[in-house]
């Protein structure tokens, strides 16, 4: 009977014993924790997209007129077009010495027409204004007669009817015969200024504008 119970207690201590065993055989073990990889960054070459190109500048306003360039002349003033009896003036201290090659009269419709022709891409500065008698030589002081009973003078700066000794208008006295211009005179020519006289049938309103290519400075007088 003893001999039983010690038999059936060894059973149940190796069933025991086979059964932990078991459960040890039977459990898997855990994988360790796997870790993020670094973030590798982009080398000289690679396939990486490129920075963000900067914004683009701000373009002018549409409709703003570009800025003059440096040292440029100055541009025809756009009233000097406009029929005045009034004095006028466009000033251009800052050129050149400009040299006047020719002067031409002719009748166009409406109006009697004077151009004044320049050497170089600039017409000079000028003023025109009626005045009075006497007309005065610039060089004498002397009066000196100019037909018509109103006189609009001319005035060119800086500009030249000269090269040296040599005059480059030579006809300085005319008499075109026109229905409003009845004589053109030089009356100056002298430290950079020439001044020529329209002796007028009336005091007409006249108008001035500059042309290029040849450079010109064309006087309109109303008929």
């Amino acid at each position: 009977m003893m001999q039983a119970k010690r038999f059936s207690r060894g059973v149940k201590s190796l069933w025991l014993a086979g059964c932990l065993i078991a459960a040890g055989c039977s459990k898997k073990a855990e994988p360790a924790p796997q870790t993020e990889p670094a973030p590798q960054l982009p080398t000289a070459g690679s396939d990486s997209a490129p920075p963000p190109a900067p914004p683009p500048l701000e373009s002018a306003a549409p409709g703003t007129p570009p800025a003059p360039a440096q040292g440029s002349a100055t541009p025809e003033d756009p009233k000097n077009r406009e029929w005045t009896a009034g004095d006028m003036k466009q000033k251009r201290a800052d050129l050149q010495m400009v040299t006047l090659r020719s002067v031409r009269a002719a009748r166009n419709e409406g109006f009697d027409r004077v151009v004044f022709e320049f050497d170089g891409t600039q017409v000079p500065g000028y003023q025109l204004e009626y005045v009075d008698k006497p007309i005065i030589k610039c060089g004498s002081g002397d009066p000196t007669e100019v037909a018509g009973q109103s006189w609009l003078q001319v005035s060119l700066t800086p500009a030249q009817a000269h090269e040296g000794p040599q005059v480059t208008v030579t006809e300085r006295e005319r008499k075109p015969g026109l229905p409003v211009i009845q004589e053109l005179e030089l009356t100056c020519d002298f430290e950079g200024e020439v001044t020529w006289v329209l002796g007028n049938a009336h005091p007409n309103k006249y108008r001035v504008m500059e042309l290029h290519e040849p450079t010109r400075l064309v006087v309109d007088v109303q008929h």
